[in-house]
């Protein structure tokens, strides 16, 4: 319970850094990719946990109700890294619709879990997002409008996984 507590107090302090060295603004997007296996140690796309990716979720929930960002959530390459997002979002930035639906072993945990509990969630093919945060080297980049800033966080790992950040 404790580890959980950790993961979401260092992904909230992380998202706290990035949105105000990135002056991220109402209604702009935080692409998050995040493996958790490389999170619990292990090598990424191998040992996925959804209690992981829950309190990486509780952590961007938290925040973007303070922030007011847009969160979406990147899936592994067996979704070809699709987002998960709100419908609203998607509707509104005019984002292309896919047809899938992840879960653990094909979109990862940290998808799935977000595709669970997001208000009404859809796939989406690609975005380009205001700023990212990249938990366990899952290669965010494509999602991120150009030119991205990369951004040291004090907190240089989520658990085990190394972590990186940009904004745009």
């Amino acid at each position: 319970m404790a580890e959980y507590q950790a993961i979401t107090r260092d992904v909230m302090t992380i998202i706290r850094e990035l949105a105000e060295a990135g002056r991220l603004k109402r209604g702009q997007v935080l692409v998050i990719g995040a493996s958790t296996s490389e999170v619990a140690g292990k090598r990424i796309g191998t040992a996925g946990t959804t209690e992981i990716a829950a309190a990486i979720y509780e952590a961007v929930e938290r925040s973007a109700a303070a922030y007011g960002f847009i969160p979406a959530f990147q899936c592994c390459e067996h979704l070809n890294r699709a987002l998960v997002v709100e419908r609203e979002a998607a509707e509104r930035f005019g984002w292309e619709e896919v047809a899938a639906v992840p879960v653990p072993h094909a979109g990862g945990s940290m998808a799935a879990c977000a595709y669970r509990r997001l208000a009404a969630p859809v796939l989406v093919e690609t975005i380009r997002a205001h700023a990212g945060i990249d938990i366990g080297d899952t290669l965010i980049g494509m999602h991120l409008r150009r030119v991205a800033v990369p951004f040291r966080t004090s907190v240089k790992q989520v658990g085990q996984a190394h972590v990186t950040a940009a904004y745009t």
